[in-house]
């Protein structure tokens, strides 16, 4: 919203907060007070877009937002941290035209092929199974009872 007569709304409100020059901050009220009373023309929906400004002058950590009150923030204050865990740091790639080394094959040094030994074919021998017995496989069937019969008139 800068015009000619108008600065950036960020330039306005460190402006305001410098010149009210408050030992604790400003709050939002007497920034926009501030800032009617100093430029003429503001826009139909300058609250609005004040709060909108605060809140991305916060988030980018140009202010410090502390007990409802803006202050500048500290040039000797070491920077905001991100939330949550730091990504890890990433390696160095190489460039894809670059000549790759040959690796030699390391041998392990015992001489054994790697995985399950294969199973090797036994001469088929033909064998007398053992007779089988009377009985059948598994579980015998559960012995029903006879059900009497009753006559339903």
């Amino acid at each position: 919203m800068a015009t000619e007569e108008l600065p950036p709304y960020p330039q306005m409100i460190l402006r305001a907060i410098e010149a009210l020059n408050s030992g604790n901050g400003s709050n939002k009220s007497t920034i926009s007070k501030y800032i009617e009373s100093t430029y003429e023309n503001l826009p139909t929906g300058h609250s609005s877009l004040l709060t909108l400004h605060l809140n991305m002058m916060k988030a980018s950590g140009e202010l410090v937002f502390w007990k409802n009150n803006y202050m500048k923030r500290d040039p000797s204050a070491a920077p905001r941290r991100g939330r949550g865990r730091p990504p890890k740091p990433k390696e160095q790639r190489e460039p894809p035209n670059a000549t790759k080394a040959v690796k030699m094959k390391v041998s392990s040094g015992t001489g054994k092929p790697r995985g399950r030994p294969r199973k090797l074919p036994q001469p088929v021998t033909t064998t007398a199974l053992p007779p089988p017995s009377g009985r059948p496989r598994g579980r015998p069937p559960k012995v029903k009872a006879l059900l009497t019969e009753v006559s339903v008139l």
